[in-house]
């Protein structure tokens, strides 16, 4: 059993922050060209292939303690929803929107750390967590309903992933991330290919010859997306839900980026503000788990 180490586990949120929005953008790049399906498919898909010879290398076998199977399955039937949720929101929305939308999870994922698993949520985590909620209604665009159903989208991505980080933390810190990684693409590729055995029509009109291009965004999707939830597995080892969810707000800004770099989406003045906010929340969060790790670790132990 590892000990809760706050700022080791922000950073390690920090670079999921970085790498996922990277993900979404491939994702949206591949979205009218490859069905959704193959999609969710390729990226649990590269997953396992990467991480099974890890788990071969270090000896470490695919038995897991008992209890758990079943709680991995779960993660994983969560996951292969909140990504398949996420990539169909996409293929509608602006990356920035759909993040903006989203990003009531982590204001959702505080108050189920308290309620269902009873963790601490002290007022400055609470203050930081309404600021970067308030930030994130800035950054939606006032004409998003506009857009329609796709919109609700986003929402079903929020309650999916909550749900989705609160069973990681459970079963986190009883086995190696990378090992639970590994299961988990196992486990979601054979459930991909049975659906797609029993529902050819959900792979479209999907063929091999896609061309150099396609084949190197979808293999960059795969290696990106097992990158940030493998980082993000290993910052629920270290830190309690309740200290990363402010620091999910940091996607926001991130996403923002690549969504104008990639796809020339620029939010409006309104939105710019939002960010600076949820920018300031995530910052505050780190700066603070930084001086109370120190500060604990000035604490003289009793003896």
């Amino acid at each position: 059993m590892n000990a809760d180490r706050p700022f080791l586990g922000v950073m390690l949120m920090l670079a999921f922050c970085v790498l996922a929005p990277l993900g979404d953008s491939i994702a949206k790049l591949l979205g009218g060209t490859v069905a959704l399906a193959v999609l969710i498919l390729v990226r649990f898909g590269v997953q396992a292939v990467l991480l099974l010879p890890l788990i071969a290398i270090t000896g470490q076998g695919f038995r897991l303690p008992k209890g758990l199977l079943g709680w991995t399955l779960l993660r994983t039937v969560l996951h292969i929803a909140g990504i398949g949720l996420m990539f169909s929101a996409l293929r509608y929305l602006p990356l920035a929107d759909a993040l903006a939308i989203a990003f009531v999870m982590p204001f959702i994922l505080l108050l189920l750390g308290h309620f269902v698993m009873g963790e601490h949520v002290g007022w400055h985590r609470l203050i930081a967590c309404a600021a970067g909620f308030v930030g994130t209604l800035l950054v939606i665009q006032p004409n998003f309903a506009a857009v329609g159903y796709p919109a609700l989208l986003p929402l079903g991505v929020a309650v999916v992933f909550a749900l989705f980080m609160m069973v990681t933390r459970k079963i986190a810190k009883a086995e190696d991330p990378i090992k639970l990684q590994a299961i988990s693409g196992v486990q979601a590729t054979i459930i991909l290919l049975v659906f797609l055995a029993l529902v050819p029509s959900a792979a479209g009109t999907f063929t091999f010859d896609l061309g150099a291009r396609n084949w190197a965004l979808l293999a960059a999707l795969g290696l990106l997306g097992t990158t940030a939830h493998l980082v993000m597995t290993w910052s629920l080892r270290f830190a309690p839900a309740s200290t990363l969810a402010p620091m999910q707000y940091l996607e926001i800004p991130f996403g923002t980026a690549v969504g104008y770099m990639v796809f020339a989406d620029l939010p409006n003045g309104l939105a710019a503000i939002g960010i600076f906010v949820t920018v300031g929340a995530g910052l505050y969060i780190i700066f603070r788990e930084q001086r109370l790790a120190k500060a604990l670790a000035r604490t003289p132990v009793a003896v």
